[in-house]
């Protein structure tokens, strides 16, 4: 019998895997991963590993998820070592807890391997925390991928009033959504708004504005996915705390706040 790691890879940045992750790549005799895996984490796979490239696309699926966990199941019943990689965290919009069911399903052993959340770490790379004693004491991890309904607009409620910092994932598509739930339910006007893309990596792009005119600045600037949304008063403090060696220029960064 085989075994099945479930393997958060971090946001982008390669120095940003765990020990345990990368010792996880090292020995799988299979390695499944995603498209926003940097593949400069795949050289570390041993000689002879099979690797499976997994990659979504917004509307596109080269990979559907029955299929991955068909792969899994398959080849750990196999006897192999099997590392499903993901970007970021696979327990954080990753369907790793749908993996990990499959895996419990089929009685085949696995461990999950945490990995730094882009909510995190692309903030910290804007030089925004997403928690701070004097503006956030409360952060909120969303996706942007939302149902209609009751329950939803309870849910904005909810993220409009009781939560200081959101970071919302695979939100740029639904960003005039988002703008109208927030204001709708009090979310304030001009609260600050940061869009960074790429973030952790060389080609990270962060432009900011207000809930009120963050979609105009990512039009003008031509922001797309990926790329995590940060909204709260901690966006301010980009100005002072921004230390990564973005293109600003290239970046187009509006800090009119």
């Amino acid at each position: 019998m085989g075994k099945v790691y479930l393997v958060g890879a971090g946001p982008g940045d390669p120095e940003l895997i765990t020990i345990k992750a990368l010792r996880c790549i090292q020995e799988a005799d299979v390695i499944l991963y995603d498209r926003l895996v940097n593949k400069e984490l795949l050289e570390h796979a041993k000689e002879g590993a099979d690797l499976i490239y997994c990659g979504k696309l917004p509307d596109y699926h080269t990979m559907k998820q029955e299929t991955i966990n068909h792969f899994l199941v398959r080849y750990a019943k196999k006897g192999k070592v099997v590392t499903r990689l993901k970007g970021g965290d696979p327990f954080v919009f990753g369907r790793g807890g749908e993996e990990a069911e499959e895996l419990v399903k089929n009685n085949l052993p696995f461990e999950i391997v945490p990995g730094v959340t882009s909510g995190i770490a692309a903030a910290a790379y804007a030089g925004i925390p997403v928690t701070h004693r004097d503006a956030s004491g409360s952060v909120a991890f969303v996706t942007g991928h939302r149902k209609e309904g009751q329950e939803e607009e309870d849910r904005w409620k909810s993220l409009a009033k009781g939560i200081d910092t959101l970071a919302i994932y695979m939100g740029v598509s639904q960003l005039p959504y988002i703008q109208k739930k927030l204001i709708q339910y009090g979310k304030k006007a001009d609260t600050p708004v940061a869009v960074i893309h790429w973030g952790t990596i060389s080609d990270q792009k962060t432009v900011t504005g207000t809930l009120e005119t963050i979609h105009e600045e990512v039009n003008k600037h031509q922001i797309k996915n990926p790329s995590m949304i940060i909204i709260g008063q901690v966006v301010h403090y980009r100005k002072q705390l921004k230390w990564f060696g973005e293109d600003l220029a290239a970046a187009a960064v509006s800090e009119a706040l």
